[in-house]
């Protein structure tokens, strides 16, 4: 199981596999377990978005345990909860903001 990080600049959270584009990260969960996902709304001039990943995400049945969306365009955050919101099962924790302190060291430190 791997925990994920999408980002097409900030640098990569100890413990996590980085995905710099909308296509890496499908890849990654279309191969990998997921604990941990965290998303990023824009990624670059005439790239997949961040929305466009949960899109894939819903439609292709792809999921993670837990998901926090890291992004820093509001309009992107809220595009992305309402989707993930309307369609993950109820099992997936959702949290429309990024991740906590705790959780970055608890996983930097191989605890989660």
């Amino acid at each position: 199981m791997i925990h994920l990080y999408l980002d097409d600049w900030r640098p990569n959270p100890k413990g996590f596999a980085l995905a710099r584009s909308g296509e890496e990260c499908l890849l990654m969960l279309r191969e990998c377990e997921v604990d941990i996902l965290s998303l990023d709304f824009e990624l670059g001039y005439d790239q997949m978005n961040g929305g466009d990943v949960v899109a894939s995400m819903i439609a292709e049945g792809l999921r993670a345990r837990e998901i926090f969306l890291h992004t820093s365009s509001p309009a992107g955050r809220r595009k992305m909860y309402e989707l993930l919101y309307a369609h993950m099962p109820e099992d997936v924790k959702i949290h429309n903001g990024p991740m906590s302190e705790s959780v970055m060291r608890d996983v930097a430190q191989g605890l989660r």
